[in-house]
């Protein structure tokens, strides 16, 4: 019975205890929020033992380091600036007629010689066997700016090169036909003239010098890439001197800003909405990284093609190459900034002052030359006929010498152009700087840049970086000796070529195609 009665305490003594102790918490909580209450309506002084330290200790953390980012809440918004800067850019359309042959017929290589039996099929069906060229209307998109209000237009050589018909489309739709008014393929750069029926709003130029643009610039570029008009894409000025191996004046701004197939002729613009660029040229391998001409050599350029028509530069009669740590230590020189003079034109401005080959050249008129392109673009800006004062290191020793500068001698080479068009290849001069590149035995002699496929070259197996020794048993060693070669054959003509590639001689026969007489071509 004993037993009995203290089991039945004990759970009535638990009961009694939680619940005594549930009210003393309910007696703690009251008495908490009534303090808190209380220190906020009162705002006693707080002490150390009223406080949390960890949280004071983060919230002064947090009120003393600055945000690197601080200041700028956001990316900032173009659309005002684009909006103004819209109608000074055009769309480009261009119209060029091409010719090309068959491609069914069947040249040397064919497999079964000259008797095919396949032969009198494609020329009944498609013209084969020695039927004349096709025509046809190829199309090309590009992109421009207007530079001034009465309708001149800068853009690429390579938009409009060889086009027959040009359209320039403004933002709100007018379409004007335009005119070639000058090109130089040295920069890309061509000027076209458009006659406004309206008013038009030309760009502003700005500056791409290292004080004016910087690596890390905002720039935007507002063009036609693949027929999509006025797109608009922005980015930074990724590097600046960049050199693609395209010519002598190599000068590119690299950007991330989008460029694509379109873009080419357009503006590169800052954020003040002046022009500090032309953009020419993209890597087809690679994304975000388009070039464009910078301003202050396009201005150069632009100007004399709309007054002239043409570009005057100024040559000192060098061929320089980059100056190596390796080359600098073998010519004993104690830094390899500068232009080596790797050879000199004969009588030219800078052999008539006294410049030797291994020259380095480290100044030109008081400007630094830091490598061969500062010394190109020095040179060509500077007029036919004026001084120019350069420092020079010869033999060990610091020098300086005066030279007057002579006018850029264009090499032409006066071949009958249905002749040049019908043989399908375009040729150079052999330069030190065209050896280097290619791995070049030979110092002189003629070199194949470009072999139009399904020409009459193209047939004969002719590739690009052949060197051409004979023409029809002529030695070739000059544009001169190529072009009095080619002045004696005419259409219809076999000639016939001695290469030479990869330490090899190949001869190739190269029949020169007759000019297609529309009236005989089959209409069906």
């Amino acid at each position: 019975m004993k037993r009995l009665s203290a089991i039945l305490i004990v759970p009535l003594l638990t009961v009694v205890l939680l619940s005594a102790g549930c009210e003393k918490l309910e007696n703690f909580t009251d008495s908490k929020d009534s303090a808190d209450s209380k220190e906020q309506t009162t705002k006693p002084e707080t002490t150390a033992t009223d406080t949390q330290p960890e949280k004071k200790t983060e919230t002064a953390y947090k009120s003393n380091v600055k945000s690197p980012l601080e200041g700028t809440h956001q990316f900032p918004s173009f659309a005002d600036l684009v909006e103004k800067l819209q109608p000074s850019v055009v769309n480009i359309s261009t119209t060029n007629v091409v010719r090309q042959r068959s491609p069914f017929r069947q040249g040397p290589g064919s497999p079964f010689g000259g008797n095919n039996p396949f032969n009198d099929f494609f020329e009944k069906f498609f013209g084969g066997g020695d039927s004349p060229e096709r025509e046809f209307k190829r199309q090309g998109l590009g992109s421009g700016f207007i530079m001034t209000e009465d309708g001149y237009v800068v853009t690429n050589n390579h938009v409009v090169d060889k086009a027959e018909d040009i359209q320039v489309i403004l933002q709100n739709g007018d379409k004007y036909e335009a005119k070639v008014v000058g090109k130089d393929p040295k920069t890309d750069l061509a000027v076209l003239k458009f006659e406004p029926e309206n008013d038009i709003q030309p760009v502003k130029f700005g500056d791409s010098d290292s004080k004016n643009l910087r690596i890390g610039d905002w720039v935007i570029a507002i063009g036609n890439p693949f027929g999509l008009g006025y797109t608009v894409t922005a980015g930074i000025v990724s590097a600046k001197g960049r050199s693609l191996g395209l010519g002598a004046y190599d000068d590119f701004i690299q950007t991330d800003a989008s460029l694509n197939p379109g873009n080419s002729g357009g503006p590169l613009f800052n954020l003040k909405g002046e022009v500090v660029g032309v953009n020419t040229a993209i890597v087809a391998r690679g994304q975000g990284i388009g070039f464009a001409i910078p301003i202050d050599l396009a201005e150069f350029v632009i100007n004399q093609l709309k007054a002239d028509g043409k570009v005057v530069r100024g040559w000192l009669g060098v061929y320089v190459q980059k100056l190596t740590p390796e080359i600098a230590s073998s010519f004993d020189l104690k830094q390899d900034e500068g232009a080596l003079v790797s050879d000199l034109a004969p009588d030219g401005p800078a052999e008539k002052a006294g410049i030797q080959r291994g020259d380095v050249i480290v100044e030109f008129d008081g400007q630094k030359v830091d490598d061969i392109s500062d010394l190109t673009n020095f040179a060509a800006v500077t007029p036919p006929g004026s001084k120019a004062t350069l420092k020079i290191i010869q033999d060990g020793k610091e020098k300086t010498v005066t030279v007057t500068l002579q006018e850029f001698p264009e090499q032409t080479v006066n071949i009958d152009e249905q002749v040049r068009e019908n043989l399908g290849l375009t040729v150079k001069q052999l330069t030190p700087n065209i050896v280097k590149r290619f791995n070049i035995a030979k110092d002189e002699g003629v070199i194949i840049s470009d072999v139009l496929q399904g020409s009459p070259a193209g047939e004969a197996n002719l590739k690009v970086g052949d060197i051409i020794l004979e023409i029809n048993k002529k030695p070739i060693k000059t544009l001169a000796d190529y072009s009095d070669a080619l002045k004696d054959i005419k259409a219809g003509d076999t000639a016939l070529f001695l290469v030479e590639r990869g330490g090899n001689t190949i001869y190739a026969a190269l029949r020169v195609l007759k000019d297609p007489n529309p009236e005989t071509e089959d209409k069906n």
